[in-house]
């Protein structure tokens, strides 16, 4: 598919198809889970599901719509949690049940609504509260006089 797409496009517009391309199946996925009766009672559904979309498609670097090692070992080195090959893996594996070496946006879904506590899971979910109680100040630092400062 991806082959057809590069001979007639080329750099930005081939990526940026791509990326439409994986917005419109995990977007189609999300429809699944909200229509399904066993996620009926989470809270925020629809706003869950979109985050999740949004980070699953930050990590997934081939754009193929799964997340392999490398993809995982780059997601971990951007949240600040290094993992070694062997730790990632079987977090690959807690995912995906041993099933698969990578990790569909069904199982990161399944795992993320899951009750079930995956390490990947809970990194995730820190960073996602890390990001909501550090607010960044906008704009320039606030001028101070000689007398502030240390």
């Amino acid at each position: 598919m991806s082959v057809a797409l590069s001979n007639r496009f080329q750099g930005g517009k081939a990526f940026g198809l791509l990326k439409a391309r994986q917005e419109r199946r995990l977007a189609e996925i999300n429809r699944e889970f909200l229509c399904d009766q066993k996620y009926s009672d989470e809270e925020n559904l629809p706003e869950k599901l979109s985050a999740f979309k949004e980070k699953y498609m930050e990590f997934d670097l081939n754009n193929e719509g799964e997340i392999d090692l490398m993809s995982l070992k780059r997601m971990m080195e951007k949240l600040g949690v290094p993992k070694t090959h062997l730790e990632m893996k079987k977090m690959i594996s807690e995912v995906t049940g041993g099933v698969s070496d990578t990790i569909s946006y069904r199982d990161f879904v399944n795992m993320m609504l899951g009750k079930r506590s995956a390490v990947l899971k809970l990194v995730m979910m820190f960073e996602g509260k890390a990001n909501e109680s550090s607010p960044k100040p906008a704009g320039p630092p606030p001028e101070r006089d000689i007398a502030s400062l240390p």
